[in-house]
């Protein structure tokens, strides 16, 4: 019979106790993921739901060390900032333009929307124009501009046959600024020169009232320092009826990137920014280099010339709308633009909804969004349909910070009562 063999009871105490360590390990790691996924969850819901423009923190986010000058935070979580909420408008996709444009200008007269200059790339500038009818969703003639016109940051007006191009930066990154200024006759496509501005701007509010050519704010010619300074010209049939600009009441606050409106004989001016990106300095290709901006989204009225009269600000601090208003119904309609930078990652934030000024009670509303949030862009009215093109939009629903230049063209229905 053979004998059977038995461990030493110590051998039975050791194996046992190895056994209770090893389960309890494994159920300490089970619970810790469970833990950690339900906590990002959470997080991540508490952000989705978030509607207001100011940034919210969640009960359950990991403290930050005060030395961490950029705290981690999951990249779903960053894009709802700054975003309001409104209606998803029905959007749909027309005739792509020739070539994408950052920072380029358009005017629109009868049915057709003539788009000028602007960034190709940061290296890259346009220096003509593209011709986009509303009727037959075609781009039409192209033709170059002058060669001493600015390629970007332009002022512009029109009186419904000429446009009047005033000021601007002169070559691609962030080179320096022209006090050139131009006349297009949309008839003949003929060029003429106008006086130059006293002193260069980066896109100053521009528009056409009571005569005159009036140019205000703006940024000065380090493309930093926000001007206050407003000029106006007697023009009349595309002709300076001045040899030169008459210095006008200052604008109360200054910088780029505004809206200017004439409405019911009173000027309006909305939006935009003081500060904006520099050359770098001793840069041989005048690199830009970022600087501190602060977003406005005051607005300013001048009704008889001699005072400005603050009215309402927008549902949110907006710049880059110079050419992304349209007028609908006595209400001024703009869609797009860029707002405060995100006090976590510091980057900019564009912006995706349409805004509506009723002009007859003063007050601001979100009409709708956008197809995704984008800047400078070039907007136009038409047959009941609000449309745009063109500008920098966002890195996707995710992320609103700026990524590709585009050219695309979009348009909706839109109808203010």
């Amino acid at each position: 019979m053979a004998r059977k063999h038995t461990l030493p009871t110590k051998y039975i105490f050791v194996l046992s106790c190895v056994g209770l360590v090893a389960v309890a390990l494994i159920a300490d790691f089970l619970w810790a993921s469970s833990a950690s996924s339900s906590r990002y969850s959470s997080h991540y819901l508490d952000w989705s739901l978030e509607k207001s423009i100011h940034l919210t923190t969640s009960t359950n986010a990991e403290k930050v060390d005060a030395k961490d000058k950029k705290p981690k935070v999951p990249k779903a979580d960053l894009p709802i900032y700054g975003d309001l909420p409104g209606p998803q408008l029905e959007w749909e996709e027309r005739a792509t333009a020739p070539v994408p444009r950052l920072d380029g200008a358009a005017i629109q007269i009868k049915d057709l929307l003539y788009v000028f200059a602007g960034y190709g790339t940061i290296d890259y500038v346009h220096s003509h124009v593209d011709i986009y009818n509303f009727t037959n969703n075609s781009w039409g003639q192209r033709f170059d501009m002058p060669k001493e016109m600015a390629h970007s940051h332009l002022g512009m007006a029109t009186d419904g046959r000429y446009i009047y191009i005033v000021t601007g930066q002169y070559g691609p990154q962030c080179r320096g600024p022209t006090a050139r200024c131009f006349v297009l006759d949309t008839e003949t496509k003929q060029w003429t020169d106008l006086p130059t501005l006293p002193v260069p701007r980066y896109a100053p509010a521009t528009q056409l009232w009571r005569g005159r050519l009036h140019v205000m704010g703006g940024s000065k010619q380090d493309r930093y320092e926000p001007g206050l300074e407003h000029w106006s010209l007697a023009v009349k049939d595309g002709k300076a009826l001045e040899k030169e600009w008459k210095p006008e009441i200052p604008i109360p606050r200054g910088g780029p990137h505004r809206a200017c409106v004439v409405v019911d004989d009173r000027l309006y001016v909305i939006g935009g920014q003081e500060g904006d990106f520099m050359a770098k300095p001793g840069s041989p290709i005048f690199k830009c280099s970022r600087r501190h901006e602060v977003v406005y989204g005051d607005v300013y009225m001048l009704e008889d010339g001699k005072k400005w009269k603050t009215l309402p600000s927008m549902p949110k601090p907006d710049s880059h709308i110079e050419f992304a208003w349209v007028l609908v119904n006595n209400s001024i309609v703009i869609a797009g633009g860029t707002t405060e930078k995100h006090p976590i990652t510091k980057k900019m934030v564009l912006v995706g909804e349409v805004f509506q000024f009723n002009l007859d009670t003063l007050k601001w509303s979100v009409v709708g969004r956008m197809p995704y949030r984008i800047k400078t862009t070039l907007v136009g009215y038409w047959d009941g349909w609000l449309y745009f093109t063109s500008g920098q939009r966002d890195r996707g629903p995710l992320d609103s910070a700026p990524k590709k230049v585009i050219g695309d063209m979009w348009r909706t229905k839109l109808s203010l009562s």
